[in-house]
């Protein structure tokens, strides 16, 4: 515990960053899935083409991309942007199905009735196929939210300050306490991240009984 207490400071400035570079990609993620998913859910054809499409991209080794996205996007290659960038790509990549099943399991039966009282396509969509579908897309946003915490880690190849500075300095020196910690805070970040989103998605949707731990 002697290397825990002398840098408490140290995981506590880390779980921040990690924290803040988890958040952006997260929210950055939901929000274009949610039309990628809409889009799937309209025409069988555009949604062999979306989620193929957003499938490949989760292929993209991140190292490559990391290199990449500076010249595409006209970042300095050490800079977060380019890792909140390629995190946000491979959260839409696992959103994007997820938000297309949410908008398919809403009942046609539904909808129907929804068009039969008035509602137009807006309201429709907002008033019921969003609230509908929105079970399904908390269980999508959970494990973007896993996912995304856990390849932040990654970003300390390109010089980003997070959690896998515990990892890959605690290797290099040969304290294993130091990765140790790295592997246990990564494990509670991930944790109340997921309670969090429980939590909003209980108080967004008190109707559901599927926003369960």
């Amino acid at each position: 515990m002697n290397w825990t207490l002398d840098n408490l400071d140290l995981i506590w400035e880390l779980t921040l960053n990690h924290a803040r570079l988890s958040v952006i990609p997260i929210v950055v993620s939901f929000f274009l899935a949610i039309p990628l998913g809409w889009i799937a859910m309209s025409n069988p054809a555009l949604r062999t083409i979306v989620i193929t499409g957003t499938s490949l991209l989760y292929t993209i080794p991140s190292l490559p991309l990391f290199v990449i996205l500076p010249a595409v996007i006209g970042t300095l290659v050490l800079s977060d942007v380019n890792l909140i960038v390629a995190l946000s790509i491979y959260g839409v990549a696992i959103m994007a199905r997820s938000a297309a099943d949410a908008f398919a399991s809403v009942d046609d039966t539904t909808l129907d009735a929804s068009t039969a009282m008035g509602f137009s396509s807006l309201s429709r969509f907002f008033r019921v196929q969003l609230p509908l579908a929105g079970p399904v897309l908390l269980a999508g946003i959970r494990v973007v939210s896993v996912s995304t915490i856990a390849l932040v880690s990654v970003g300390v190849i390109i010089g980003s300050r997070n959690l896998g500075y515990l990892f890959a300095n605690g290797k290099q020196r040969g304290i294993l306490e130091e990765v140790s910690v790295g592997i246990i805070v990564s494990l509670l970040l991930a944790l109340l991240f997921d309670l969090i989103i429980v939590f909003i998605g209980r108080k967004l949707m008190p109707w559901s009984q599927k926003v369960t731990a």
